[in-house]
């Protein structure tokens, strides 16, 4: 394989998959790394671009937090005034949070912020953080049930209090958790966008919509910047379950930091590294640099896509070239990483190859369309535009079924009546309320894996998927399709039943 343009950044030799690099020391916790991609590129496209999947598996992680607290944990809880009805409303508050306290491990630093139009300290009654022992756990849990609601919304300001909490911890993972009601309406007390951009990098965030006054873009503003993902309850009673669950994944977490490394070659650039599973997440790039920095890691797969711009001009056809290296760093601890592994491009006149797309890239961005249709329908069913929002809706149950997901069509299905999901022929439910919308919103943002859903691996994800990929041709519009799927992603054509 020949370097794009010059050895900078090139792979010279070997390197054993899982073999311990810089920082690393043969230690319990792995990182592997594996890229799927489709190299053929045309080169006659005025902006040719590569797109490709990396997918970044950790194991081991348990037990592997070395001496001292690894996680440091602050509860935000809305009390707006629009808390206090139902009363079910902010009892399931209350309760969800005292399951979490219940969940600290002794020596965890924690704090509960009450969130109105002000963040104010429900415990401890000082600013500051308590360390989690028999002790404060009780304390906290009577000062929880004491919590009143009362005021306005000022998301900002929760945030921002979170963040000078955390920043005079030194536990190397530090996790908000937060819960609204409502919409950001007090937004002018402190704008959210400059606190975003001074939390970015600093803590991770879940944010958890209750009631029927929240917005879903708005959750998902929050933890696509800040690492974390967002969701939503139907019932009150829910709350508190799904607290306890995210608080026993959290727990397993030990590795704050990983860090992907994208070195182009000459003549090529980055256009953007995005995290697509399980949720979307933006990943700027450090200081203009190629480096993307993840956060809070325990034993689980990520995958990410990843954007090159390559020049033709000049290069050579028929042959392999590396576009870019791709490597992973965890700064410091005992970490085995993987070797770093090329991006390559292959250019052609062949439109038969040129024309197909790598199928993890492709259920990826699939599921994009579908967030994207989904939103969509809410903006028209806000402006009471009813058949414009069966528009989109058919749209996206289209997508979900061509993908095979299920899950989603389930949700969509909630909303719309199905007449044929082939065609996207759906009829809006009469029913169907404005927060409706607003969980499909939250649920649309968690992706799923596809294609090969469940096999735990990448099918195809060599470091230059050729040919070779498992893939297979749709009889109907004569498009590339995953080999697992059932539909076509495409036009639809359901497959038939493979052994």
């Amino acid at each position: 394989m020949t370097a794009y343009g010059g050895d900078e950044g090139e792979v010279h030799g070997p390197v054993e998959t899982g073999a311990p690099r810089e920082g690393g020391t043969g230690g319990q916790v792995t990182v592997g790394l594996e890229i799927s991609q489709w190299k053929y590129l045309s080169g006659e496209t005025s902006d040719p671009q590569m797109h490709a999947i990396l997918s970044l598996r950790v194991d081991g992680t348990e037990g592997g937090g070395g001496p001292g607290p690894v996680l440091a944990q602050v509860l935000a809880v809305d009390c707006s005034g629009s808390m206090t009805w139902p009363p079910e409303k902010l009892h399931a508050a209350q309760q969800a949070a005292v399951a979490a306290i219940r969940k600290l491990p002794d020596g965890t630093p924690f704090a509960v912020v009450r969130g109105s139009d002000v963040a104010t300290m429900a415990y401890p009654g000082a600013p500051g953080m308590a360390r989690a022992d028999a002790r404060s756990r009780a304390e906290a849990e009577r000062a929880v049930l004491r919590l009143v609601a009362g005021g306005g919304t000022c998301i900002g300001a929760w945030l921002d209090l979170a963040r000078r909490l955390l920043t005079e911890q030194g536990a190397p993972i530090g996790h908000v958790l937060l819960l609204t009601d409502g919409r950001n309406v007090n937004d002018e007390r402190m704008p959210l966008d400059g606190v975003l951009d001074a939390c970015a990098g600093r803590f991770v965030c879940d944010a958890w919509g209750i009631g029927d006054g929240w917005d879903g873009h708005e959750l998902l503003r929050i933890t696509r910047r800040l690492h974390g993902s967002a969701s939503s309850v139907r019932e009150e009673a829910a709350l508190p379950g799904e607290y306890q669950r995210l608080m026993d994944r959290l727990l397993t977490k030990s590795v704050p930091e990983l860090a992907i490394s994208v070195t182009p070659m000459a003549g090529a650039a980055v256009r953007y590294l995005k995290q697509v599973f399980p949720t979307e997440v933006e990943l700027p790039a450090e200081g203009g640099s190629r480096r993307f920095v993840t956060r809070a890691w325990g034993d689980e797969t990520r995958r990410y896509q990843l954007c090159l711009s390559a020049d033709p001009a000049g290069r050579p056809r028929g042959e392999d070239l590396q576009l870019a290296v791709v490597a992973v760093e965890v700064p410091g601890g005992e970490v085995r990483l993987p070797p770093p592994k090329p991006c390559v491009v292959h250019w052609t006149d062949n439109p038969a190859l040129s024309g197909q797309t790598d199928p993890q890239v492709e259920h990826f961005e699939a599921h994009q369309r579908l967030g994207e249709a989904v939103a969509a329908a809410t903006d028209a069913h806000r402006r009471k535009d009813r058949g414009l929002a069966e528009q989109h809706l058919g749209r996206a149950v289209q997508l979900a079924r061509a993908m095979g997901a299920d899950e989603h069509l389930t949700r969509l299905a909630r909303l719309v009546e199905i007449e044929d999901a082939r065609t996207g022929r759906v009829r809006l439910r009469s029913e169907v309320q404005a927060v409706d919308f607003q969980h499909l919103i939250t649920a649309s943002s968690h992706s799923t894996y596809g294609p090969s859903s469940g096999t735990g691996s990448a099918a195809g994800a060599t470091g230059a998927a050729g040919p070779g990929t498992a893939t297979l041709l749709c009889p109907a519009c004569s498009k590339k399709a995953p080999a697992a799927a059932r539909f076509c992603p495409h036009c639809g054509h359901p497959f038939q039943e493979r052994p």
